[in-house]
């Protein structure tokens, strides 16, 4: 099957997803929830969102600059910006071919940068190591400082929901669901010892191992308080384009920051689940607004609201960085010339 053609259904499939998620999460509406989504929308106050977006770029810039740091210990150091064109080309690709900007913007700093591939896809397996143990404290920290409002959330959707499963299922479903998981395991631990004897394993071992240098960088660093300092900055800033999102609506302009870290929290996990979080996204921002008294209808207005701010500024700064790539280079490859530097 042609690639271009395996990234079309990739596309259509994540994106029939998406649409069938906001289904479920807006087929009980009623004519009036409708109504006050709409009217929540259409009376936002749109200008507050540019701090939001202020913000929003510099997370993203942060995010670049990270990952320079990351790159040092390997013996490269790209420029800031072809490294913040490749980070927002990145999200762009993953709008449209879930997973693939991951390796679109390793690509864009192999090809300007000329650093080694399987060591940019190390470094960015530890980017994204990083950002997971960000979350988790995150949760952690949320979980623990509002323990009564959050402990029913998770009581109502993780819990019960997992005993109500148990629970309807008999010893013959359980029976075949541990067969179907063992025979898996088996047929898993199969082919890994028929692959491990193929030169294609031998390829991907010597790839691995760059990939593991890339990882390793982390604990090579000389500067790892700028790292974390960066890290913490970027989470502030994710934090506070939600903080900043709620006065936007008038219905939640009360909302304090122990919202704004649960919205982005749940937000987080949305995003991790569905590439862009679209579909998703909404529905888990409505849900956990809920439990502050926020109408679920105004809660997903205002997931609405986020989610489309934040995937316009992906989409414009994406497209922009793709434009500006080749002119940035060829005007940086001409300066760097033997012809300009004669010249001078």
């Amino acid at each position: 099957m042609p690639k271009s053609l395996k990234n079309l259904i990739k596309f259509i499939c994540f994106f029939g997803i998406g649409v069938l998620l906001i289904w479920l999460f807006t087929r009980n509406f009623t004519p009036e929830q409708w109504t006050q989504m709409k009217t929540a929308l259409k009376k936002a106050n749109y200008w507050l969102a540019i701090p939001a977006v202020i913000i929003g770029i510099a997370s993203h810039w942060f995010r670049a600059t990270r990952w320079k740091l990351l790159m040092k210990p390997l013996g490269h150091t790209p420029t800031t910006l072809n490294t913040f064109f490749a980070v927002m080309t990145g999200y762009l690709v993953n709008l449209a071919l879930p997973r693939v900007g991951e390796v679109t913007r390793c690509g864009i700093l192999t090809q300007y940068e000329k650093i080694p591939a399987d060591k940019l896809v190390g470094t960015m397996i530890a980017e994204r190591a990083v950002d997971l143990l960000c979350l988790i404290l995150l949760t952690v920290i949320t979980v623990f400082t509002q323990f009564d409002i959050l402990g029913a959330y998770f009581q109502k959707f993780i819990v019960v929901k997992f005993q109500e499963k148990i629970a309807g299922a008999n010893m013959v479903q359980i029976g075949i669901g541990l067969a179907i998981l063992i025979a898996v395991i088996l047929l898993a631990i199969w082919q890994v010892r028929r692959f491990s004897r193929t030169k294609a394993f031998i390829t991907i071992k010597a790839f691995a191992k760059g990939m593991l240098e890339g990882i390793l960088s982390v604990g090579k660093m000389e500067n790892k308080w700028s790292f974390i300092i960066q890290s913490i900055l970027i989470w502030a800033c994710y934090g506070s384009q939600v903080y900043i999102a709620f006065y936007c609506m008038s219905e939640t302009a009360g909302l304090g920051i122990s919202a704004a870290l649960a919205v982005l929290v749940i937000g987080s996990v949305g995003m991790i689940v569905m590439p862009g979080g679209i579909g998703i996204y909404y529905g888990l921002v409505g849900s956990i607004l809920e439990l502050y008294k926020i109408p679920y209808e105004i809660g997903f207005a205002f997931g609405t609201l986020i989610w489309v701010v934040q995937t316009i500024l992906v989409i414009v700064l994406g497209f922009f960085s793709l434009v500006a790539l080749p002119v940035y280079n060829r005007n940086r490859a001409l300066k760097n010339s033997p012809a300009a530097s004669g010249d001078k």
